[in-house]
């Protein structure tokens, strides 16, 4: 699979706009494009999907392992990739390198190209961009300006090529009505814009006009994917949480379920009542800016309840932790744990994770490990043990979450199932028993 990947200094760069804009115009050549997202980000990755028409994984190593990430690749048998750097492309877990995009793309054997936004400035972008290309044999190979006009961008292209190795394939200019707004975790969700194709090709309009599209494909490196694995299929049936305000999964995560089970979506905003399963999988996404309307919608909350005080199974990540306890700031939810959820301002967990389990549940028995990620403007105060004791990776903090009722077990951490297999085989394990 050709795969390169697009990069930037810093967040705020630009990136997820122009790598949309660059898979819309792969694809609107008659290319077969997929895309993939470097860390833990799981709001970009669906514009990505918007742009390529195919759903966008992630290239995690804290979260997946490096034969985890060629696992992940697997899953795709396009002929082109794009990947899209996370933050600035040498920014890993705390003050390191390690797991940085820049980290990946050394790992997995994968060119970069820089975007580069120039702030007053004008020959002094060139040592900056050339100290970045020639930093640990970074694999950067190209850059792309942005938000520059042709007079500005043919400076920097002439004092570029004359100090430096590096290709200069373009640029963007200040684009108008064609930003992506952001809210308090990330971007807005690709599902709330409303002209989203129209924007997407206006991207890739601006793309093919002004970067040199063949110059990036050249670039590109073959990466042997391995085969895809073949899972044991399972006679279980999985009820994925997918709305507006459930939609923060690991395609990964999709991907093994239907690939070992009978995977079934609903809408907890919409839809009377579950469907009969034999798993429910509540992901993240925004609860508390749809709280009204998954409130109201009680038949069901109750039936979610009947499922739960049943014994069904349920596994509740971050926002469908929320969900399931007694209220979103003052709002009615499920009510299956005892306590209230509330927003907050300021970020409360931030980052990666480690995980012990510290008692048997249906991810484990007590003393399994896994990794994960937290990232939440959010607290509760449910009552009851927690059986995760966390670790703040490459840090000293730690805490505990995780709780249980039955069969059910919600928190806030986001876990990648390929770095974490037999978690997931666990689970799985664990209702076959009792089907």
């Amino acid at each position: 699979m050709k795969t390169i990947m697009i990069t930037a200094p810093s967040s705020g760069s630009g990136k997820t706009t122009i790598t949309i804009g660059i898979i819309r115009a792969l694809k609107n050549m008659g290319l077969d494009v997929c895309a993939y997202k470097t860390g833990p980000d799981y709001i970009d990755t669906a514009f990505l999907s918007k742009a390529a028409g195919k759903r966008a994984g992630n290239l995690d190593m804290h979260l997946q392992g490096k034969e985890g990430m060629f696992k992940a690749m697997s899953f795709e048998k396009s002929e082109y990739c794009i990947v899209e750097g996370a933050m600035g492309y040498f920014d890993g877990i705390y003050n390191t390198c390690t797991n940085s995009s820049y980290d990946i793309s050394r790992t997995l054997g994968i060119n970069s190209v820089l975007i580069y936004t120039p702030y007053g400035e004008m020959f002094s972008a060139v040592p900056k961009i050339k100290g970045m290309a020639e930093f640990e044999d970074s694999n950067i190979k190209a850059v792309i300006f942005n938000n520059v006009n042709l007079h500005y961008y043919q400076m920097l292209k002439e004092a570029v090529e004359k100090h430096t190795d590096i290709k200069v394939l373009g640029y963007i200019p200040k684009l108008q009505d064609m930003e992506l707004k952001s809210r308090h975790l990330g971007l807005i969700q690709s599902v709330e814009i409303e002209n989203l194709e129209e924007m997407i090709d206006r991207l890739s309009e601006v793309i093919r006009e002004n970067i040199d599209i063949n110059g990036i494909l050249s670039l590109m490196n073959d990466i042997s994917t391995k085969e895809k694995p073949i899972y044991r299929k399972r006679k279980i049936r999985v009820a994925v949480a997918m709305d507006k305000a459930f939609s923060f999964y690991y395609k990964e995560n999709l991907v093994l379920l239907e690939n070992m089970c009978d995977v079934v979506y609903f809408s907890p905003m919409k839809d009377e009542k579950l469907p009969d399963c034999d798993l429910v999988y509540l992901g993240g996404g925004y609860p508390e800016v749809f709280k009204d309307e998954i409130s109201k919608n009680k038949s069901m909350i109750k039936s979610i309840m009947d499922y739960a005080d049943n014994g069904g199974f349920i596994y509740a990540e971050c926002g469908g932790f929320m969900y399931l306890t007694e209220h979103i700031d003052g709002t009615p939810m499920v009510g299956i744990f005892k306590g209230n959820s509330r927003m907050t301002k300021s970020l409360q967990r931030f980052g990666y994770i480690d995980i012990e389990l510290k008692k048997d549940s249906i991810l484990g028995a007590a003393g399994e490990k896994l990794t994960a990620h937290e990232f939440h403007k959010s607290t509760s105060d449910v009552e009851g043990e927690c059986i995760y004791k966390i670790n703040r990776t490459m840090g000293e903090k730690t805490w505990e979450c995780g709780y249980t009722y039955k069969n059910v077990l919600a928190g806030y951490p986001h876990i990648n199932f390929i770095g974490n297999t037999t978690v997931l085989e666990h689970l799985l394990d664990e209702i076959e028993k009792c089907k």
